[in-house]
This record gives C-alpha cells, sequence and structure tokens, in this order.
C-alpha cells in the first residue's frame, strides 16, 4: 500500500508530494500533469521488475519510437534536469515468496524507498542514452513513528495489524560515496550480521532492489513484490469483448483481457467451493447492484472450438455473449470480478473511469471503487481473504468529482515553478479544506474558484456564434442555437445548482 510520494524531476513533477488513502481521486484540466503522477508510479514498479532502460521505455509518451528517455527527465526548453528522484512510502505483506519461489518473511512491513536516477549520455553519435543510479535506499519506518507517517483517517487497531517490526538497524539498502565513486550497500537482512555487499552504483544494469531474493533480503523481496502488484487498468471494450481459449491465462489484464478466463477461473476456484452456479449468481447480484440490464452470467466452455466465452442474460430472459454487450457493463463486470478477488493486494490506477458509463451509474461506479479498497478501521488479517489494496483514479469528470468522498479528492493544477535556468510549468496538487489532508499534513486547500469548473461545470452565460454566409463577403452574427441548459424548464434546476454550489 503506496501511503506517500515525492517526486522531482521526472516529466512535469517538480517537487511534489502527495499522500495517499486507501482511494484517492484525482481530478484535473487535459495537461495539468495527474496522468504524469501514475507514469511515476507505473515507472518504480517498472524499475522494481525490469533493466533500467527497459523500465524508462515502458513510460507512456517518453519518445519510445526513438528510444529517447531523456524526455521522462522534467525539461524547460532545451533545458533538462540533470536527475530525477523518488521517495516512496509504503506498508508491504508480512510474508512472500521471490523469483523462485522460496519464503520471505519481512522484519519490516512499512518502509521509505528513495531512488535517483540521472542521465548517462550514449557512447557514440548513433547510440541512445541511459540511465545511471546515483541513490537507492530502503529502511524501516518504526510502529512509533507510523502514526505521524499514515495521515489518513485509520484506527489504532488497523494500524497494529499491518505494521511490524523486529529490525533494530534502520537500512536495508543505504547508499555511500568512496573519492569519486558511488556504491550501493545491501545490508543483510537473512538472519546474518555480516558486513554489507558493495556495489558501484555507475555500473549498475539495474536497481539493486529489482534482484532482491529471500535468502539474502527477505524484506527487499517483499517490497519488491508490492511495488511490482502496483497496475494501470487502462479497460478496452474490445478486450473485455473476446473469448478466451482453454490455455488462456486466468488473470485480467491491464486492457480488460482475459475476462471470460478469469470468471471461469473464478467459478470453479476450490475456495469458492464446487457450486458453479452459486459463483455466477453472486456476481450477477454484485453487478445487479450497479445495473438493471443484467440478471444472470456465466461462461460456456465450448469444447468443439477449446472456447471460453462470457454470456450475460438480460431482464427478458434473452442471453447476450460480451461482443453484444455495452461498455459501460462490460467495465462493471471486470471491476465486480476485481472485488472478488481471492487474493485481493496491490494498488490499481484507473484513467478516466466515467468512460462508457451513463451520468445515473456514476455514484454506483464510485461506490464500487471505494469498495474495491481496504477499510482502514478494522483489524487486518494477512491471508488469502485479507490483503491491502487500494485505488487511485484520475478524472476531469464534474460528475465524479461531485460523488467521490470529499477527503479522497486532489485537484491537479498547473503552477509556476522557478527552476533553473528558467520558470517553468510543474504540477500542484490541492485538497478540500478542513479533511486529513488539509488538517493532518498542512497540504494546500483549493480555492473555490478552482472548484466552480466541477461545482458548475455549464456556464450560463450565452455564446456568441459566428456564422458565414456563402452569399456575404464578410462573416455574419446570427442567434445561437438553443442549448439544453437555456430551456426554461431546464435551467431553473441549473440555477438551483448554482445556489447550492456558492
Amino acid at each position: 500500500m503506496l501511503t506517500r510520494l515525492r517526486v522531482s524531476g521526472f516529466k512535469n513533477l517538480v517537487d511534489v508530494d502527495v499522500n495517499f488513502g486507501p482511494f484517492t481521486c484525482i481530478a484535473g484540466a487535459n495537461g495539468a500533469g495527474k496522468s504524469n503522477l501514475l507514469d511515476a508510479i507505473l515507472f518504480l514498479s517498472a524499475l522494481a521488475d525490469r533493466p533500467l532502460i527497459d523500465a524508462a521505455l515502458s513510460v507512456r509518451d517518453q519518445g519510445a519510437k526513438t528510444g529517447d528517455i531523456r524526455g521522462l527527465f522534467h525539461h524547460s526548453g532545451e533545458s533538462f534536469a540533470e536527475e530525477m528522484s523518488f521517495e516512496a512510502e509504503m506498508i508491504v505483506p508480512p510474508e512472500g515468496v521471490d523469483d523462485l519461489g522460496r519464503p520471505a518473511k519481512a522484519s519490516a512491513t512499512f518502509v521509505n524507498y528513495s531512488l535517483g536516477l540521472r542521465y548517462k549520455q550514449g557512447d557514440g553519435a548513433h547510440s541512445q542514452g541511459g540511465l545511471e543510479i546515483v541513490r537507492e535506499e530502503l529502511k524501516h519506518i518504526t510502529f512509533r513513528d507510523a502514526v505521524h507517517h499514515l495521515q489518513f483517517d485509520h484506527s489504532t487497531q488497523w494500524r497494529r495489524s499491518v505494521i511490524q517490526n523486529t529490525r533494530r538497524t534502520p537500512n536495508f539498502i543505504s547508499t555511500g560515496e568512496d573519492e569519486s565513486e558511488r556504491f550501493i550497500h545491501v545490508h543483510q537482512d537473512g538472519g546474518s550480521s555480516g558486513k554489507p555487499q558493495t556495489l558501484l552504483a555507475a555500473r549498475l544494469p539495474r536497481t539493486v532492489l529489482s534482484a532482491a531474493n529471500a535468502a539474502e533480503t527477505p524484506t527487499a523481496t517483499l517490497v519488491k513484490r508490492e511495488m511490482q502488484s502496483w497496475r494501470l487498468l487502462q479497460l478496452e471494450p474490445s478486450s473485455l469483448r473476446e473469448p478466451d481459449g482453454f490455455t488462456a491465462t486466468p488473470q485480467l489484464t491491464a486492457d480488460g483481457g482475459h475476462l471470460a478466463a478469469t470468471l471461469y477461473r473464478y467459478a470453479h476456484s476450490p475456495e469458492v467451493g464446487e457450486d458453479e452456479d452459486a459463483v455466477y449468481a453472486e456476481v450477477a447480484n454484485r453487478l445487479a447492484q450497479l445495473i438493471d440490464d443484467v440478471r444472470r452470467v456465466h461462461v460456456d466452455r465450448d469444447e468443439r472450438r477449446q472456447l471460453l466465452t462470457l454470456y450475460a442474460t438480460g431482464p427478458d430472459g434473452t442471453q447476450h455473449s460480451a461482443r453484444s454487450l455495452s461498455d459501460g457493463t462490460l467495465r462493471f463486470l471486470a471491476l465486480t470480478l476485481l472485488s472478488l478477488e481471492v487474493e485481493p493486494r496491490g494498488l490499481i490506477c484507473l484513467e478516466d473511469p466515467e468512460n462508457g458509463i451513463h451520468p445515473e451509474r456514476i455514484p454506483a461506479m464510485i461506490k464500487l471503487l471505494t469498495d474495491l479498497s481496504t477499510d482502514v478501521t478494522e483489524k487486518r488479517q494477512y491471508d488469502k481473504t485479507e490483503g491491502l489494496r487500494q485505488v487511485i483514479i484520475n478524472t476531469h469528470s464534474p460528475a465524479v468529482v461531485l460523488q467521490v468522498p470529499d477527503e479522497s479528492l486532489l485537484i491537479a493544477v498547473s503552477r509556476t515553478v522557478d527552476r533553473r535556468p528558467g520558470i517553468t510549468r510543474g504540477l500542484q496538487l490541492l485538497c478540500l479544506p478542513d479533511t486529513w489532508r488539509n488538517t493532518g499534513n498542512g497540504q494546500r486547500a483549493v480555492l473555490k474558484g478552482q472548484l466552480l469548473a466541477y461545482l458548475n461545470p455549464v456556464s450560463l452565460v450565452e455564446n456568441a456564434a459566428w456564422w458565414t454566409d456563402s452569399s456575404a463577403a464578410t462573416p455574419l452574427r446570427r442567434k445561437s442555437p438553443r442549448r439544453v441548459v437555456d430551456r426554461e424548464d431546464i435551467g431553473q434546476y441549473q440555477f438551483v445548482f448554482e445556489e447550492s454550489a456558492r
């Protein structure tokens, strides 16, 4: 569970410091930088899993066609930042396995991970540049200090159940310098108290964390596992509609692929019993709480074609395959399956979750997303049914902003940043007053004027329309077509809405 993130020098993120709760909604205009914040999270996730260059090339809109990873660094004109830095505080599971299936047990479950990277010029004129690690550190946060780091509202019982610490020394990974060289030190964490392993930072092709194993660094291994579980869902209707072969991976992909295989696997998993119809009924019942056009769902197993196809039954008893279902229904179904996961864990990021959703169903969508996140008011047990999961969404929809919990809302705006050698623009995140974000850590509150686009998205000022008469040499001003909001029988509701917004 990612509880805090500091980023500087990445895209338009300069000195950004944000606290996360179980559910966070980031709203802002296009180009403010809210997607860049998600990219920073996903970049960290990729760095915990892949070599530096591969992780950089996986970031969206960074110049993958040319391999120019310099575009990841904050820049103004032709001037680029020399370094980018990340600092993440997170709660990790106490137990897990490494890449070889060996069990790992953490000596601390609340940790701080920081990473500094700089651009490294290529060797030749046609050689792409690379990344070099200038700092990598992993240290624990004690239970005594945890209450000051966890800014969101939570119960003491929950905090005691998720934060464990048997570590005496603070560092698992640290950075040191010797003359002109930087070294990354890996401190023993597997029961041995020997000297730390020392690695030359300039020669590392990947982060030290990404190479962690259960035998030597079990806590770092579980931090790696936590970061690897951070994912971005971009549910595409075309992927959600596709049937699956019998050999398809029964796990929902980032674009919504393998929906049929995932539902079939859930219906036949040992943890939920052997009653297939009861499982499908449970899914349909949860879906019925969100939308009213589905009465039953099931997966048809075609032995001849070796295909799994998802079907939904409407109120009139007609069966529809996934190919004929609406985009919104498919998205609801995918998120419903996530809520039924046997092992819920990790961070789920979504952009514009309102896409394809009727305005009347947006409250149901928000409720589903908040229900996906972990409950921080009750004691948690780390077993197959009670992991830690959180949700971060991006939106520019007023309908979404008006429905999310006020403490979960962040407003993304563009701000002026004074960075040498000049003035540039960067992301700033604002919160609502009188919430834990504003009173707990002193984050700047949003002004009422900055909320007007969400509280009253439609202006009542009549716009002038200019039309060109084909027979005239100059444009002629004509009366604008009446908008829906201009109607007397509709405008009165808009007036009431404006008054309540004030």
